[in-house]
């Protein structure tokens, strides 16, 4: 028995894991049966000359091998008080009850040992969580402890039957292995080899206590451009590199993480402020700057950098969230490096609780939500007809009352709640225009999409399936992009957008001048039309400059073949000289205010076309504008979104 515990020692059961307790002893199987026939002590000598040759074998660190030993000889000492107690007897004739303490025996044996590794585990690594114990531990465990009676009883028979049970341990090994393998696959990324998500949730759980943890998420920027220049293959051969190079420039008690497609993430363990984490965020930047030689050429990289920082007993999600909005704070800024602190603007209490609201209701499928849209008209200004309407964003808070667009758009736009209300409002609007073609009023619908939504890049199939579902053609629907989310990252833009407009869908580029994008955006990108910001045309009867910049910007939508659209026209001043200018479209107050869809149809009943030369019409009173009663809130607030 003793002899065969060494030999089966020769080849340790290895499960995922650093710890003492992922390493699983054949020799465990014949060390129980000695147990059982001879008692503890010959037990528990053997098995801890077994330990002894497995830790050399394994070339553990003496720490590493005296813990070992210790949870095997808990283990044993429990189970032998047991057998002493129960009085076992496994030969010459042993019974049903026999057997039924023999299972007590094991259960003694495994309870004892792995608390003994938790408890230890904790005083070693200062772990505030014990981990958990996977099926496959305890299954090899416990099979391996209840072949040990089948091997004693064997050797009653012949001790020439004893070499056999190495070959039900070589199935055990098999089944061990598999599920390490299994769990490998999961926890693993299969491209760089790095952990992937479920990894690092796993890891942010296991130290959810420590305060002194950051976690960096990485966006490589223009990676498409890679894949699309040399292929995918290169670009998953890049993308090893990343991998290389990011774990080479990371301590080993941080954790680097594949979190998929071109986004990485960083566990940082030892971190002692937003300066820490700023270094260590540069300090990876610095990594990925050096050139990658790639298929005989060399490919410049840089990636946008989000850090959220450990404060309070958050969970991993919540962290992950705060780290994904700091790098789309990063990319929208144009910065390498953005932290998610608790003095950002977004981190505020209200505007956390209000997110969480926010989300709440996204998520509850309920039709008193709060959330309804208000739809403004747009005026073709030559012939005064309304050419289409924007849909425009409220929401009832049931206890903060209407939140305003613009504060409801500042507290979703950083995280991931943006793309659950962008999909709601899509579908929103697409169910709405279904309904206007079955009351024969075909309205073209502008929306607003935010930078996660075409960073994403799965809007256009969102997009098509609505249309699809509600059989709306693709002309009827219009979505508006900002220079921002043009500037965070042009070319993903260009890819979503292009989706988008092969399928139909107009694409309109908002707020245009408030940004920094360059004019070759408006050659390349595939427009339909452009939306000349409010703070211009306010400001446009009365300031020369803004005058000046509106024609302009009209001019050069003409010579590019696309609509102008001018935002914020709220009198008959500004109306007549935008028709002037050679204007084609007009939203503001002068016409209409954001109304529901219900009074939207009554409005359109009433509306009756006025071009700019009708002066009587006008100073006897415009038909469109709002009546005495209609008029709450005149004049109306400079926030339009």
């Amino acid at each position: 028995m003793a002899v065969l515990a060494l030999v089966a020692d020769a080849r340790p059961y290895l499960l995922p894991g650093k710890r003492a307790s992922a390493l699983i002893l054949p020799s465990i199987c014949f060390t129980f049966a000695i147990l059982l026939a001879w008692g503890g002590p010959p037990a528990l000598a053997v098995q801890l000359v077994a330990v002894t040759f497995a830790g050399v074998r394994m070339r553990h660190s003496l720490r590493r091998t005296l813990h070992l030993a210790l949870q095997h000889a808990v283990a044993l000492a429990a189970a032998a008080a047991v057998a002493t107690v129960a009085h076992i007897r496994i030969w010459p004739d042993p019974g049903w009850l026999d057997a039924a303490l023999t299972c007590a025996a094991a259960a003694a044996w495994i309870l004892a040992r792995y608390t003994v590794a938790a408890l230890v585990g904790r005083w070693i690594s200062d772990a505030r969580q014990a981990r958990r114990r996977g099926h496959a531990d305890l299954l090899a465990t416990t099979a391996l402890l209840l072949l040990g009676p089948v091997v004693l009883v064997a050797a009653q028979v012949s001790p020439a039957l004893l070499p056999l049970a190495l070959v039900a341990l070589h199935a055990v090994h098999r089944m061990v292995r598999w599920a390490g393998e299994s769990e490998r696959a999961a926890r693993f990324d299969p491209l760089t080899a790095l952990p992937n998500r479920k990894a690092l949730q796993a890891a942010m759980i296991e130290r959810s206590a420590d305060r002194r943890r950051a976690l960096l998420l990485l966006d490589l920027d223009r990676f498409r451009t890679v894949n699309d220049a040399l292929g995918h293959g290169a670009g998953d051969r890049l993308l090893s590199r990343v991998a290389d190079r990011l774990t080479a420039a990371v301590p080993a008690h941080d954790l680097v993480v594949r979190l998929g497609g071109d986004e990485f993430a960083v566990l940082a363990t030892r971190v002692d402020g937003p300066a820490s984490a700023r270094r260590i965020a540069q300090h990876l930047a610095e990594a990925l700057s050096r050139p990658f030689p790639l298929d005989g050429t060399t490919v410049e990289l840089s990636a946008s950098i989000g850090i959220a920082l450990q404060s309070g007993r958050r969970d991993g999600g919540t962290l992950l969230r705060e780290a994904e909005a700091a790098m789309y704070e990063a990319k929208q800024r144009g910065d390498q490096i953005a932290v998610h602190g608790p003095d950002a603007a977004h981190h505020s209490p209200e505007r956390l609780a209000l997110l969480a609201d926010l989300r709440t209701a996204l998520r509850g499928d309920t039709p008193d939500d709060g959330i309804v849209l208000y739809y403004q008209p747009q005026i073709a200004i030559a012939t005064g007809e309304v050419v289409g309407v924007e849909a425009l964003l409220r929401w009832r808070h049931p206890q903060r009352g209407t939140v305003g667009p613009e504060e409801l758009l500042r507290a979703a736009e950083p995280t991931p709640v943006m793309r659950l209300l962008t999909a709601r409002v899509l579908e929103d609007v697409i169910a709405q225009l279904a309904a206007w073609r079955q009351e024969n009023r075909p309205l073209r619908a502008a929306v607003n999409v935010s930078a996660r939504d075409l960073h994403a890049g799965d809007i256009a199939d969102r997009v098509a399936a609505l249309l699809h579902r509600y059989s709306v053609p693709a002309e009827f629907l219009q979505l508006e992009i900002t220079e921002s989310a043009l500037m965070a990252d042009p070319h993903r833009v260009l890819d979503t957008t292009t989706r988008l407009s092969r399928m139909g869908v107009a694409i309109s580029l908002d707020d245009f001048g408030t940004g920094y994008s360059s004019l070759q955006h408006l050659r390349r990108l595939p427009l339909s039309e452009v939306k000349i910001d409010r703070s211009f045309v306010l400001g446009m009867a009365s300031d020369r400059g803004d005058a000046a910049i509106v024609r302009s910007v009209i001019g050069l939508a003409e010579a590019l073949g696309l609509r102008a659209v001018a935002e914020g026209v709220e009198d008959e001043a500004t109306w007549r000289l935008l028709a002037a200018a050679g204007c084609h479209t007009a939203q503001g107050w002068f016409h209409a205010r954001p109304m529901p869809a219900a009074e939207l149809a009554e409005w359109l009943g009433r509306y009756r076309p006025v071009q700019p030369r009708n002066r009587g019409e006008i100073d006897s009173g415009f038909p469109g504008r709002p009546s005495n009663n209609e008029g709450a809130g005149w004049p109306p607030s400079p926030a339009k979104r």
